[in-house]
Formats: structure tokens, C-alpha cells, sequence
């Protein structure tokens, strides 16, 4: 049954990238698209989510209730069937007329996907917000009431500076995820990387290299970034021994 399956799948097919001189530009332009679809994203994710995370942190059972049923639809849900119920349900009742940005984003499908990203994100950041608040000890708090100050300002002032130190890393380890997670926005035609690749592959009829080309910029992107981040990890520990 699978004779044949692999037919035409040699090294040539994988390495084919003669279509680069002509369709460069839109490898280039997918890697602007998808490095800015990941940073707004996750930048639009970071505030509800340390709203989520402080509700989670409620003893008011309602606000708790709300903010983990939240959490759970998000992180339990696929990260597609989301983009279609934000791009095809909420979207089509809050109009957004087309409008070209840097000359290939347009706005009416980029803003819908930054949407759809950071609301995923913000129910994975907002658990990063409360494990990170969690990691700070309890005395801080109790120190900062006595010495005068609210709650909120213990909160502000004393505990968040501290998670914020904490959990870095794994907020930029969130980034990296996300550049691989924004490829699930070529299904609404957004011109990101994977997007590029598929219009390569549809138009030369090269079916395989454009897509190792889009997996190999994918690392180039995301491996030196994670390295970066466990090298800054290493840097953060040290000057806690110290």
C-alpha cells in the first residue's frame, strides 16, 4: 500500500532552491511578517495576562471562577479552531476595511490574528505571571504592609518588580513559541513565512523545498534566541548566588 508513497522524495527535491532568485521577496517578507505578528501578539498578551493572574490570585471566588475558566478554554481549545471563531465571528461583526500596511500587511487580517495570538498567549502568560508572583516570598508582602503601605502598592512596589525578574526568561521563551504558533495564521491568508513557502510551492510546483527553506529560517530564528535566553537564565542565577 505505501508503494510509491515516496516517489520523487530524493535529496534534489529537498535542496531544489532554484526558485529563490525570482521569489526571495517573499521569504523576506513572511520573515518581517511573522517576527512582527509574534512580537505585538505576545507585547498585547502581557497585560491581560497579569490581570488574569492577579484575578487568579483573588480570594474572591467569582473573579477566581472567571479567571480560570479563561485560562482553561484558552489552553484547552485548539489555537485554530480560536482564529476561525475571532476571524469569522467577531470580525465579521467588527468590520475592519482592508488597508495595507509596510506595503504587504494588511490590517484587516493582521489585526484579527494579533488578537486570536494574544488571547491564547495571555492564558499562557498569565500562568508564567502567577507562578512567577507565587515564587516571591511571602514576607515580602507582610514587610511591605508593615512598613505603611497597601496592598495594591506591596503589589506594585515590592512583589510584581520581583516576579518580573522571575519569570523573563520564560516570557521570552513565550516569544519563541510564539514565532513558531503565528504559522497557523497562513490558513487566513496572512503573508507570514509559512504563507510565502506554501505560494513558492504552489506556483513552481517545488512541493518540498520551499518548506525545508521556511523550517531551516525558523531556526535560524528561534535556536539562537533560546540560546540567548538560557545564557541570560545562567546570568540571572549567577547574580542571585551572588
Amino acid at each position: 500500500m505505501l508503494y510509491g508513497l515516496f516517489d520523487g522524495m530524493s535529496p534534489s527535491n529537498f535542496f531544489n532552491f532554484s526558485f529563490l532568485p525570482k521569489y526571495l521577496s517573499f521569504f523576506v517578507q513572511g520573515v518581517e511578517y511573522t517576527l512582527l505578528l509574534s512580537v505585538v501578539s505576545v507585547a498585547m498578551a502581557v497585560l491581560p495576562a497579569l490581570l488574569l493572574a492577579l484575578m487568579r490570585l483573588s480570594k474572591w471566588k467569582p473573579v477566581k471562577w472567571l479567571s480560570g475558566a479563561y485560562i482553561a478554554v484558552f489552553r484547552s481549545t485548539p489555537l485554530m479552531v480560536q482564529l476561525y471563531i475571532i476571524y469569522y465571528g467577531l470580525f465579521s461583526v467588527i468590520k475592519i476595511q482592508p488597508y495595507t500596511i509596510f506595503g504587504f500587511i494588511d490590517i484587516s487580517r493582521f489585526i484579527p490574528g494579533v488578537v486570536a495570538l494574544a488571547l491564547n498567549s495571555s492564558a499562557y502568560v498569565a500562568e508564567i505571571f502567577r507562578a512567577g508572583i507565587l515564587a516571591v516570598d511571602a514576607g515580602q508582602m507582610e514587610a511591605a504592609r508593615s512598613l505603611g503601605l497597601s496592598k495594591f502598592q506591596g503589589m506594585k512596589l515590592i512583589v510584581l518588580p520581583q516576579a518580573i525578574k522571575n519569570i523573563l526568561p520564560a516570557l521570552a521563551n513565550e516569544l519563541v513559541t510564539m514565532v513558531k504558533e503565528s504559522s497557523i495564521c497562513s490558513i487566513l491568508g496572512m503573508a507570514e513565512l509559512i504563507w510565502g513557502a506554501k505560494t513558492v510551492a504552489t506556483t513552481t510546483y517545488k512541493t518540498l523545498s520551499p518548506y525545508v527553506l521556511a523550517a531551516f529560517i525558523y531556526f535560524l530564528i528561534n535556536f539562537p534566541a533560546s540560546k540567548g535566553i538560557e545564557a541570560i537564565e545562567r546570568r540571572m542565577r549567577r547574580g542571585d548566588r551572588a
